[in-house]
């Protein structure tokens, strides 16, 4: 196989962004994803700060109208997993599902997953009443009770999605304050009896033999503790990432994220980094798009170099 100019990892908007820019640069680049092409987008109902859009769009509509970008560019599609990368730029070979892929440099766009909330019997219950996606999971809590943990932008979004579907919702935060937009907030408070916000709280127990059928909060303040019944559980406590298959000489941050400069540039020459796997504080479509976009213009004069 020809050595590609840029192998992309990852098809969220970082991904499809780069994927895009190179490829009207005139580089051989492969865009490579395990499942569909949008990343987190498909798992938000709606989009309300996305430039363009002041009424709002899903965020499968939007991730579709990014991913029909690429029609007709020559962006080469692999499906699958990059379980590794060996060599040094320009001589790259990532193993995709157990396949070589040369290439002269590489583009990290995978995003990272969500974080589980760490309690005892969590991983048994996913599927049974514990979900990290309301988009997905949403409509088989339609007219029951649930609650979402987490003080975040992601947190309080779904709260409100599922607000329309659910006959209850229980917002749980560890601390008073919450760390997203007020206007989310205000939203929540003004459904007293729809919404129940609970502060400096946090979920220490789940019940249920074959599904969820309710929760144990502690107040980290007072440290009472009470058991709420509840048919649903949506985590949004944070997220990591996904880099096992990097050189361990790559510069990661304590929580695993890449460090970058400016340029999307990381410690090792010719890789990169873009979007929500890249160390930083604000992870949202349009800064994962930039970061893409910058990153392409970085790989692009790296190729030019070397």
């Amino acid at each position: 196989m020809t050595s590609l100019d840029a192998l992309v990892v990852g098809a969220g908007p970082a991904g499809i962004t780069a994927a895009m820019y190179l490829a009207r640069s005139g580089c051989s680049v492969a865009l490579c994803e395990r499942l569909t092409s949008g990343g987190q987008m498909l798992m938000t109902a709606a989009l309300e700060n996305y430039p363009g859009f002041p009424e709002g769009i899903k965020g499968y509509e939007l991730a579709d109208r990014m991913a029909a970008h690429l029609d007709g560019l020559a962006v080469e599609r692999l499906t699958g997993d990059v379980q590794a990368l060996a060599g040094k730029a320009p001589d790259f070979t990532a193993t995709v599902d157990g396949r070589p892929v040369p290439c002269r440099t590489l583009l990290v766009c995978t995003g990272a997953k969500h974080r589980p909330l760490g309690v005892p019997d969590e991983e048994r219950l996913v599927g049974r009443g514990v979900s990290y996606c309301a988009v997905c999971d949403g409509n088989f809590f339609r007219g029951r009770r649930v609650a979402v943990v987490g003080g975040g932008n992601s947190a309080m979004e779904e709260a409100l999605y599922l607000s329309k579907i659910a006959a209850e919702v229980t917002l749980i935060h560890r601390r008073d304050e919450f760390r997203g937009a007020k206007l989310y907030l205000q939203r929540l408070e003004s459904m007293p009896g729809k919404v129940v916000i609970l502060r400096s709280s946090v979920v220490t127990a789940l019940h249920g033999e074959s599904d969820l059928t309710g929760i144990t909060v502690r107040n980290v303040a007072t440290g009472e503790e009470r058991q709420i019944p509840m048919d649903g559980l949506f985590v949004y406590v944070g997220s990591a990432p996904e880099t096992a298959y990097l050189p361990p000489e790559l510069e990661r941050d304590d929580r695993g994220f890449i460090v970058t400069d400016t340029e999307m540039r990381t410690s090792v020459p010719g890789i990169f980094a873009a979007g929500d796997i890249r160390s930083k504080n604000c992870r949202q479509v349009i800064t994962a798009a930039g970061d893409g976009a910058t990153a392409a213009h970085a790989a692009f004069l790296f190729l030019e170099r070397v």
